[in-house]
């Protein structure tokens, strides 16, 4: 009887547990709560959530003024191409896009963005990575070298443009060493000419009309870019030279063991692992040649006849030359707007892509 009894009780405290098997232990009771930590959840309290102080500024500078900015131009590209206030507003669709690609000066800006591109990438890159591996090593007064390559870069245009015009100048400095150098004579009207041998060699090249004036259609591009370089050979140094230091020592004193000299393991080791600091110049160098505009401006005014323009000073002369026009000033710089960024989002999907299929190899 007292077993009989005792099954009904039993399988009622099995009941409220829960199960419907054997009695097993309670659960544990619940830790305790801290005082202020895992509150009843309630409504959030009313008020601005918290930092937004700290990103209200930038928020209202970028939107309220960037955006603000790039959505009137874009309003203005649809205006006539020759509008100007205070005329009145009347839309004309893309009609000034279509001028645009229709005047052979838009392209001609292009390829001089183009050779600026390519020519003061490779230079900045051969330049950057040489400098950086060479101050690697132990150099006497590495940091003198170091402030020396980068003090152009904090150089304003404005400080250095007249200094340039002067080197470049007909009887500046440059003309002056390739005079005593022989390679510049001086005729009986005081007029400066290339001797023979160098005339004979221009002419070879099929630069028969180059003549010993910088400032002229023919290399003023050049010009530019030197001049360009010099400004940021210093940003890319600085780059590679931090590159250098995140290689991994070991790896080094591995390809020296192995035999490798200097030069093998610069090109073979040291500069696999710079590639996306490579990639990062590139994109860099890409934005800058879109955007010139300091050094063409105050070096050449974009001239002579137009042989230096870039995109920026295109711009500039369209909309505060002798006749303004601000409807394809706009419409200008929403072209310029769009190859950066169209640039910029294909170099970083390919940057992406590249160390994605990287990974996958290994």
């Amino acid at each position: 009887m007292a077993v009989a009894s005792a099954t009904p009780i039993a399988r009622r405290i099995d009941t409220r547990r829960g199960g419907g098997g054997a009695a097993g232990p309670p659960p544990p009771p619940p830790p305790p709560t801290p005082a202020g930590v895992g509150a009843a959840a309630g409504p959030p309290p009313h008020g601005p959530p918290p930092g937004i102080g700290w990103i209200l500024p930038g928020v209202v500078l970028s939107v309220g003024l960037i955006y603000f900015c790039i959505g009137y131009t874009g309003y203005v590209s649809l205006l006539p191409w020759d509008w100007r206030p205070p005329r009145a507003q009347s839309f004309q669709g893309f009609d000034s896009y279509v001028k645009a690609f229709g005047t052979p000066l838009f392209w001609e800006c292009l390829k001089h963005t183009a050779i600026f591109f390519v020519v003061a990438y490779v230079v900045q890159t051969i330049m950057g990575i040489v400098f950086a591996a060479i101050l690697h090593s132990k150099v006497y007064c590495g940091v003198i070298f170091k402030i020396l390559i980068f003090v152009p870069v904090v150089i304003a245009p404005a400080i250095m443009s007249p200094v340039h015009r002067r080197v470049f100048a007909v009887d500046g400095p440059i003309n002056w060493i390739l005079e005593h150098l022989g390679m510049i004579a001086v005729d009986p009207l005081g007029n400066r000419v290339w001797t023979a041998p160098v005339g004979w060699l221009l002419g070879t090249l099929g630069m028969g009309d180059v003549t010993p004036n910088w400032i002229q259609p023919s290399t003023s591009l050049l010009v530019i870019t030197a001049v360009q370089i010099w400004s940021s050979i210093g940003m890319a140094f600085i780059l590679f030279y931090a590159a250098m230091g995140q290689i991994d020592p070991e790896i080094l004193e591995a390809a020296r063991i192995d035999g490798a000299g200097g030069v093998r393991v610069l090109v073979s080791v040291v500069v696999p692992n710079l590639k996306p600091t490579i990639i990062s110049l590139a994109i860099l160098n890409a934005i800058t040649a879109l955007k010139l505009f300091d050094f063409p401006y105050l070096v050449t005014a974009g001239g002579p006849a137009h042989s230096s323009e870039f995109l920026g000073t295109y711009i500039y002369s369209e909309l505060f030359g002798v006749s303004s026009h601000y409807g394809y000033a706009a419409t200008m710089s929403m072209l310029l707007l769009i190859l950066a960024l169209a640039v910029s989002i294909i170099m970083s999907v390919a940057s992406r892509e590249r160390h994605r299929k990287a990974v996958t190899n290994v």
